[in-house]
């Protein structure tokens, strides 16, 4: 038994969902967002609580039972307050920019990375040591988040690069004499 799989998923004040067989569209203040479940799980919606059930015992209907039942709690948790991810970036003289949907930064490179911001994420920068991506799809947050963070990774010795707020970078210690 899927102990994730078996929990209701409760939509919040504000927000609306419609089932179509197996798919699901939740509708909120922010915007959007469906996902459609496999043929290994079904999907009841009842007022305002959705559940997620296997069909039948095999392993990848009792795989996809807690992963169909995250993926609809995520649409309503987007929906409603969204996603967001903060990066910090630490060395001398690195920097970045907001110019309209591109990100500039300041990385050490011979050059300045234009960073296009895709569409469904919106990318700020408060001060100019700190990044935060936000938007409505988790998977798409994450994935602009690690690729920012990819240009400068943080490197273990002086612990320069773009890291993750809160994120701790095992140090090393350097040669000796």
């Amino acid at each position: 038994m899927s102990r994730i799989g078996k929990k209701p998923v409760h939509l919040p004040a504000g927000t609306s969902a419609k089932l179509d067989g197996q798919t699901i569209e939740v509708k909120g203040p922010k915007g959007t967002r469906s996902f459609t479940a496999t043929d290994d799980v079904t999907l009841h919606l009842e007022g305002d609580t959705v559940t997620v059930s296997p069909r039948g015992t095999s392993k990848r209907a009792r795989q996809q039972w807690g992963m169909a039942r995250s993926m609809v709690e995520n649409l309503a948790i987007g929906v409603t307050t969204g996603f967001k991810k903060e990066l910090e970036i630490q060395g001398v003289g690195y920097r970045a920019a907001m110019q309209g949907k591109i990100l500039k930064l300041s990385l050490g490179y011979s050059h300045e990375v234009n960073f296009e911001v895709p569409e469904g994420v919106t990318v700020t920068s408060p001060k100019n040591t700190e990044i935060v991506v936000e938007g409505i799809d988790q998977q798409l947050v994450g994935q602009v988040a690690a690729n920012i963070r990819e240009w400068r990774q943080p490197e273990p010795y002086k612990g320069k690069g773009i890291r993750y707020k809160g994120e701790f970078v095992f140090r090393k210690e350097g040669k000796k004499k």
